[in-house]
């Protein structure tokens, strides 16, 4: 044999090949240096035989191997060359597309509706259970999260504290969207469950606003619109007596908790748009279950610490509600491991637009098991939220889709 080498490229590495004799076989690998243009590092590797009489086909295949591997370490331009035998070898960047993952189409949408409906059924369920307070009720949702969660994160290894740079997001991801599940509940015991599910809808409004100042994207005059047409609607639904007057009817129970549900309902939406916007920023970088977990977590301390302070911890009256609580766990986990693995397979725009669903099963629950109708200024606030959310996502969807040639 003798010297590989490719006069068409220039490379830092010179592939020798020197024979002795039949039995050893050394091969001399030149690096030439940046820095030293007289001087030659000079690495070599004996290859010697273990038999002298007979050669099997299995030592020659792991000779190639060994000669195939050590020309695409030390010359890869050339390696891509000649490839073995002249075939074609593909590049590191072909093979990196190629082992890409693809998913299904229509899966994020998919993941979002399913999340929809299991929180539709849950706030359904919360306005069932009576005597429970909503801090009660978060608490015990995360205590059983916590324990359903815990072994998919021993089964994947994912570890309970996560990536140490996104600890911070994690920790944040987990207090915000606590806040905004207690926050909901109490809306949800205080106000019509339609009204409160409006209000909470609001938050891909917000989340469009939070997203330009915090991940910077852009924010155009649309945002500000529905911005106001959601503000617009959340007022036709909260009816505060400086506008509309101090007697207002088809209020449910006192106007004092209707008026406190909307604050509480108006705070979760934001709670929910800062918790959007901190699981777009961990992306894929972070497991869903440990995602998960965190919410669990620091919502379980949160809440034992509110019940300790107010006092306001009892037992469920009967087996029925025992059940519930349970089940609002269960369907609790569903949710956000859906909602979470939508916002890392798809983009916020399409998922909010399945989130639309959401306020038409509230006011058909709210039909169905309650008997209650919406009133004109429920359905108007409504469709002001439910317009401006769509316009929301339909302007970041076709923004993402058609993007401006420079």
């Amino acid at each position: 044999m003798g010297d590989l080498t490719d006069s068409n490229s220039i490379d830092d590495r010179v592939l020798s090949v020197v024979p002795r004799r039949e039995e050893d076989i050394k091969v001399v690998f030149h690096k030439v240096g940046d820095d030293d243009d007289d001087e030659h590092t000079t690495e070599r590797i004996n290859l010697q035989s273990n038999s002298h009489d007979e050669r099997s086909n299995d030592k020659d295949a792991r000779t190639r191997t060994m000669e195939s591997s050590a020309m695409q370490r030390f010359c890869p331009f050339i390696y891509c060359r000649i490839g073995g035998g002249g075939d074609h070898i593909s590049t590191d960047a072909g093979d990196t597309v190629a082992k890409e993952k693809k998913h299904c189409p229509g899966l994020g949408l998919f993941y979002g509706l399913l999340a929809t409906v299991f929180f539709s059924v849950i706030a359904l369920l919360v306005k069932t259970i009576d005597g429970v307070h909503a801090v009660e009720i978060s608490a015990i949702r995360c205590f059983f999260q916590m324990l359903f969660v815990m072994p998919m994160l021993i089964y994947h290894k994912t570890g309970f504290l996560g990536p140490r740079d996104k600890r911070i997001y994690l920790v944040m991801r987990g207090f915000l969207g606590s806040n905004a599940m207690i926050l909901l509940f109490y809306a949800v015991q205080q106000m019509p469950l339609a009204d409160a599910t409006v209000i909470m809808f609001s938050n891909p409004v917000f989340t469009a606003l939070l997203a330009w100042i915090f991940l910077k994207e852009k924010c155009t005059i649309w945002d500000c619109v529905f911005t106001v047409f959601t503000l617009a609607g959340v007022i036709m639904i909260a009816r505060p007596p400086f506008i509309f007057g101090a007697r207002i009817e088809e209020i449910e129970g006192d106007y004092t908790n209707h008026l406190k549900g909307t604050i509480a309902a108006f705070g979760g939406a934001m709670g929910a748009a800062c918790t959007f916007v901190i699981l777009r920023k961990m992306g894929k970088s972070v497991h869903y279950y440990l995602s998960v977990w965190y919410y669990a977590v620091i919502g379980f301390i949160e809440c034992f610490i509110t019940l300790f302070i107010l006092g306001e911890w009892t037992i469920p009256f009967c087996g029925r509600d025992r059940w519930i609580l349970m089940l609002i766990a269960i369907l609790g986990i569903a949710g956000q491991t859906f909602l979470t693995k939508a916002l890392q397979i798809e983009k916020a725009g399409p998922v909010a637009l399945m989130r639309t669903v959401d306020v038409v099963l509230a006011f058909i629950f709210q039909f169905i098991f309650f008997n209650r109708k919406p009133t004109m200024w429920s359905l108007g606030g409504a469709c002001c939220v439910v317009v401006s959310t769509c316009g929301v996502a339909l302007r970041k969807w076709y923004s993402n889709t058609h993007p401006r040639k420079s």
